[in-house]
């Protein structure tokens, strides 16, 4: 153990990976979720769970949260200030409108607790290996307070100044994974149409110049039409589309790819795979191209 205690609120998909990396890396970990088989797999793990999202930050050296929802950060807030712990850092790793967090932000400073914008970039199933990166910003030594607890979960973190600006670069590099994941289902039809084999597709591209980092991650799904457990369900991704949606308009920023693939995904939604993983694009994309895969 390294004698650190980090408290945790949500522990679902990616909170539950980065709690369960935490403690292999020698932390304690205290984590509080509204769902019981979320909890039980933290005690599975060796965590601690407490019944309020205050109680993570009693005797911890600093609190992340990962949570689904701008009511969900709301309820936190509320339940760190009903008993506020001056000095105390949280870092915020979720995916929501800088307005919310800098609301956040705000509100927890008047009771001494220092929040932190720190978006995360990668998915569920990176998180289980630890391959996150970081996007950190705020005050500089909150962060110099919490970056070894950043390396307990992932590869890499950047400092980026300002509060804000981790959740920008976030929204930048969210653009490029939407992209690239239906660039990925896209060529995936495309190869399947003309004959290919859906393995040798995914062998070849990501040996060649064609290869990203999401095809990685989301070709081998669509070559096996599988996208249950999913790492990010479209309905949560569906979340995060809006929201940069929202930034580039405020920003007048022309994103024609963006409007494209947005409208897609309305389109995967209809179809019913909100809970499926967003490589299912895969799906609207082949019938639409009238694809039937032989068996």
């Amino acid at each position: 153990m390294n004698g650190k205690t980090i408290g945790v609120i949500g522990l679902g998909i990616m909170g539950g990976a980065i709690s369960a990396n935490l403690m292999k890396r020698g932390f304690a970990v205290r984590g509080f979720d509204v769902s019981a088989e979320a909890v039980a797999r933290l005690k599975a793990n060796g965590g601690v769970a407490v019944k309020t999202p205050a109680e993570t930050a009693s005797g911890a050296d600093a609190v992340l949260t990962s949570l689904p929802s701008i009511q969900a950060l709301e309820d936190t807030v509320k339940a760190l200030l009903k008993h506020p712990r001056a000095g105390l850092v949280v870092a915020e790793l979720s995916t929501l409108h800088i307005e919310v967090k800098e609301k956040a932000r705000k509100a927890l400073a008047k009771g001494g607790i220092i929040l932190l914008d720190c978006p995360l970039s990668g998915t569920g199933a990176q998180a289980v290996t630890g391959d996150l990166v970081v996007y950190a910003s705020g005050e500089q030594q909150a962060y110099e307070k919490v970056k070894d607890a950043f390396a307990g979960f992932s590869r890499a973190s950047y400092y980026l100044g300002e509060f804000g600006n981790g959740s920008k670069m976030k929204f930048v590099a969210n653009l490029l994974v939407a992209i690239h994941n239906v660039a990925t289902a896209e060529a995936m039809v495309l190869g399947m149409k003309a004959g290919l084999a859906p393995d040798d597709i995914v062998k070849v591209i990501s040996s060649g110049a064609g290869n990203s980092r999401v095809f990685e991650l989301r070709a081998p799904l669509m070559a096996k039409a599988v996208y249950k457990p999913a790492t990010m369900k479209n309905e949560i991704w569906g979340k995060d589309l809006k929201i940069i949606g929202s930034f580039i308009k405020s920003l007048k920023v022309d994103a024609p790819l963006f409007g494209k693939l947005a409208s897609i995904h309305r389109d995967v939604l209809k179809a019913g795979l909100g809970e499926d993983d967003t490589a299912a694009v895969c799906v609207v994309l082949e019938k639409r191209a009238k694809l039937k895969r032989k068996k």
